[in-house]
């Protein structure tokens, strides 16, 4: 499932980053790995607050459905 239906402070593993690989590259240098973790820490309006390797982000719905958990 997108990142962005996953519910708020459950650590979850990524799957698959989708997009272009520039999109690709952009979300490995914030953080974002397959098989790392990442948890919501508040969704508003499809965008999401996340947490990643001890980092809060905050990436737009589109990035964020890019994302598969």
């Amino acid at each position: 499932m997108p990142l962005v239906l996953a519910e708020k402070e459950k650590p979850q593993i990524i799957k698959k980053i989708g997009g272009s690989e520039e999109v690709k590259r952009h979300l490995e240098n914030l953080g974002f790995n397959v098989g790392g973790t990442v948890s919501v820490v508040n969704s508003l309006a499809g965008n999401v607050i996340v947490r990643v390797k001890e980092a809060r982000i905050a990436i737009n719905e589109d990035l964020a459905r890019k994302i598969m958990v």
